[in-house]
C-alpha cells in the first residue's frame, strides 16, 4: 500500500469528508494527525492524533504541518444552498484566509503532496445535457448562486497549480472537484445540509409531510462517501505535480427519484410529499464527466443509491446526531 507508515495530515478530521479520509488513511495503514476547530474529535485510534488549531492563523497551520509529508486539506466553512442564498460571502473571506496559509504552510515544511478538495460547484453552468469535464472549469463564470464559493474554491485551484507548477521549488498538489458526496457522518442540520442529506432526515423522522424544495426535477449527481474516498486513495498515488479530476458517481437523479428512493428504503410507506417552488433552489441540472478519474485512476462509484441509503440511515438513528442538533 503506497500510504503505509507515511505521516498524514488531514485539516478538518472532524468534519463529514474529513472524518472519512481518517478512516480510509488509517485502513491504509497511515499515521495521521487530524485538526479540529468548532467541532471536538470524532474517533480515536492508535494512529491517530488531534490538534486543535485555527487555519486561519499562520502559527497554527505552521503546527499542523510540522513533521507531515502529505496534507489533505478537507477543512471548510461550508453550509446548503439556504445559508449560501442569503448569506452568500460566508464560505469566501474565512476560506481564503485558511486555505492561504495552510498551502504556505505545507510548502515551507516541504511535504511531499497537497491535496485539496474543490468543488463541483465551481463550474460553470453549460447547459443541460453537458457533462462538466475537467476543462470546462474556467469556461464561463460560475451560477449566480454559487458565484462567491465557486471563485473561492477556483482561486485556491489557482494556488494549487502555482505551488505545483509556477515555483522554482514545486509542491505537487492533488486537485478533487467532487459531487454531492454524501454519507455516514454528513451533516443533517437543515440550515447546513445539502438535499440528500435533508430528505434522509426527512425520511428517518417521519415528516409529515416531506418538504421538498422546487418541483422536484433538479437533477443531481450524488456519490456515496466510501466512494469518494476509494476515489481521494486512488488520485493521491498519481505522480503529476498537479492533476485534478472530478469525483462523481457519473450518474443523475432527480430530487424526487432521492426522496422516493429513501423513503422506500426506509419503509416509510404512507408518506406524502409536498413540493414547494417557492424556496431557494439552486442549478436544475447538474451532471459531470468521469471519464477521466475512469480511465486514469480505474475508479468506478459501485456503491448503489438503495444501499448508500441504507447504510446512511442506520447511522443516523444510532449515532444520536439527530438528538443533538432538535
Amino acid at each position: 500500500m503506497h500510504l503505509e507508515n507515511r505521516n498524514i495530515l488531514v485539516a478538518g478530521a472532524s468534519g463529514f469528508l474529513g472524518g472519512a479520509m481518517v478512516d480510509r488513511l488509517l485502513a491504509e495503514g497511515a499515521t495521521v494527525r487530524g485538526t479540529h476547530f468548532s467541532r471536538p474529535p470524532t474517533r480515536e485510534h492508535p494512529r491517530l492524533s488531534w490538534l486543535h488549531g485555527d487555519l486561519r492563523q499562520p502559527a497554527d497551520c505552521a503546527r499542523a504541518v510540522d513533521g507531515m509529508e502529505i496534507v489533505i486539506h478537507a477543512a471548510a466553512n461550508t453550509s446548503g444552498v439556504a445559508v449560501i442564498t442569503t448569506t452568500p460571502m460566508v464560505h469566501v473571506t474565512p476560506n481564503i484566509v485558511l486555505n492561504s496559509n495552510l498551502l504556505q504552510a505545507a510548502y515551507d515544511a516541504k511535504v511531499s503532496r497537497f491535496l485539496f478538495l474543490s468543488s463541483g460547484a465551481a463550474y460553470p453552468d453549460l447547459g443541460p445535457d453537458h457533462r462538466l469535464a475537467e476543462a470546462d472549469m474556467f469556461k464561463a463564470d460560475p451560477p449566480d448562486v454559487y458565484f462567491p464559493a465557486g471563485w473561492m474554491k477556483r482561486y485556491t485551484e489557482i494556488l494549487c497549480r502555482t505551488y505545483a507548477e509556477k515555483l522554482r521549488r514545486s509542491m505537487p498538489c492533488t486537485v478533487l472537484r467532487p459531487s454531492n458526496v454524501y454519507g455516514p457522518g454528513d451533516k443533517v442540520d437543515f440550515q447546513q445540509a445539502h438535499v440528500t442529506a435533508a430528505q434522509i432526515r426527512r425520511v428517518v423522522e417521519r415528516h409529515r409531510p416531506i418538504e421538498v424544495w422546487g418541483m422536484g426535477d433538479d437533477v443531481r449527481d450524488i456519490i456515496y462517501v466510501d466512494d469518494f474516498t476509494d476515489c481521494a486513495i486512488r488520485a493521491l498515488a498519481v505522480d503529476e505535480a498537479f492533476f485534478v479530476t472530478n469525483v462523481a458517481a457519473g450518474h443523475g437523479w432527480s430530487v424526487r427519484d432521492i426522496v422516493e428512493t429513501a423513503i422506500r428504503v426506509d419503509g416509510f410507506a404512507d408518506a406524502e410529499i409536498v413540493f414547494d417552488a417557492n424556496r431557494p433552489r439552486s442549478i436544475a441540472i447538474r451532471l459531470f464527466d468521469v471519464s477521466l478519474a475512469r480511465r486514469r485512476l480505474g475508479f468506478e462509484a459501485t456503491t448503489s443509491l438503495e444501499t448508500g441509503m441504507a447504510r446512511t440511515m442506520a447511522w443516523l438513528r444510532r449515532s444520536g446526531e439527530l438528538d443533538s442538533i432538535r
